[in-house]
């Protein structure tokens, strides 16, 4: 590493851009030449010419030790910095299941999501036609009607968002009857939303970066089948792109669908696992009991062998039965509690239409 630092100096010290006719740049030069020194004498290695020439070596010693400590205090300054980055969380939201909510582009241009879920595929398996329902955005049944969407995917993944499909939802015919049954699931999800090929692809060539589990009903059987499958998947069509899984799981833990630490959610394949804390008043937030319930059930859904744990919210309280949180106390009363985790993701917010009404994520996202 000095080595490369003293050839980046060295080119800045020769080159034209480098204008040393000012005392600060003078100062910031001796400067690095000096952390540059103490790097060296550190690593006890010898100082090239360009780096050493200035200082005599009588003072290179006690110029690096008193230096060190400085450096130090600024690497640690420096992880701490990358450690709260690492821990800084972001919001995924629901889209699909409201005509009045905007276009996929517009909910990805406000720049609040870091997920986007499309949603539902409500109806497959037990040899049943895959049927997608985007209610009021498009007809998927009709050839061609979808394929703006798959414009819109481009453009949010343009943006670094991560867009997946949707499959469940809590009205659909949907379940799977035997290992063969996922495995047929995965392949025809595969070939019309991820990197595989088909003539009926609803959303036309755009390539879906995951799906996501929002099992409400069907049995818990061969989940974890699905999963596998999906997975196998990662790294393979022309883009070589990985299949991200994502699950919504209700807060009652385990699930009744997916688990926990067994199921589908126990095989450790899913990246992404945002659990939703309403519609069910036994770990859900209340104004009257607080945060309680919700942290009890919180603690163990963090313990699931999954890559991230999400906050699962309603943007409204028109967008479930129970658990809003208003972003006040989401703020002082419940992050604090969740971010704890190593696990913790950040949230997610059902759903786009109902965060464009009240605006939830615009008064959170710098905090989650």
């Amino acid at each position: 590493m000095p080595g490369q630092l003293a050839t980046a100096l060295s080119s800045l010290t020769n080159g034209e851009p480098w204008n040393e006719s000012t005392k600060l740049r003078r100062r910031c030069l001796r400067t690095t030449r000096r952390v540059l020194l103490a790097i060296y004498i550190y690593m006890d290695q010898e100082p090239s010419p360009a780096i050493a020439a200035p200082f005599p070596a009588s003072k290179r010693a006690k110029m690096a030790s008193k230096l060190f400590p400085a450096m130090l205090l600024l690497t640690a300054v420096t992880m701490a910095g990358l450690a709260a980055g690492a821990r800084a969380g972001g919001i995924a939201i629901y889209w699909g299941q409201n005509g009045n909510e905007g276009t996929l582009a517009q909910a990805c241009a406000t720049g609040n999501y870091k997920f986007v879920n499309v949603a539902f595929l409500f109806t497959f398996g037990r040899g049943q036609k895959p049927l997608l329902n985007l209610a009021g955005h498009c007809d998927p049944a009709t050839s061609g009607s979808c394929t703006f969407v798959g414009a819109d995917v481009k453009s949010c993944q343009s943006r670094g968002i991560k867009v997946l499909l949707s499959i469940g939802g809590g009205v659909g015919s949907y379940g799977l009857s035997s290992a063969a049954d996922a495995k047929q699931v995965a392949d025809y999800l595969w070939d019309n939303y991820l990197g595989g090929t088909s003539a009926s692809r609803p959303l036309g060539d755009a390539v879906l970066d995951g799906v996501d589990f929002d099992i409400e009903s069907g049995g818990s059987a061969h989940w974890d089948d699905l999963a596998r499958e999906l997975k196998k998947y990662s790294g393979k069509g022309s883009a070589y792109k990985p299949v991200y899984l994502a699950a919504a799981p209700q807060c009652p833990f385990p699930d009744a669908m997916l688990g926990g630490l067994g199921g589908a959610l126990g095989t450790g394949l899913f990246d992404y696992v945002w659990v939703q804390f309403y519609n069910n008043p036994p770990c859900q937030y209340t104004k009257a009991g607080g945060a309680g319930n919700l942290a009890s059930a919180w603690q163990k859904w963090a313990s699931i062998p999954a890559r991230q744990v999400f906050l699962g919210l309603p943007a409204a309280p028109a967008a479930a039965g129970g658990g809003f949180v208003e972003p006040s106390d989401l703020l002082s009363e419940v992050l604090p509690v969740v971010q704890k985790s190593p696990k913790y993701g950040g949230i997610m917010l059902w759903s786009r239409f109902f965060d464009g009404q009240t605006g939830f994520s615009d008064k959170v996202k710098s905090s989650v």
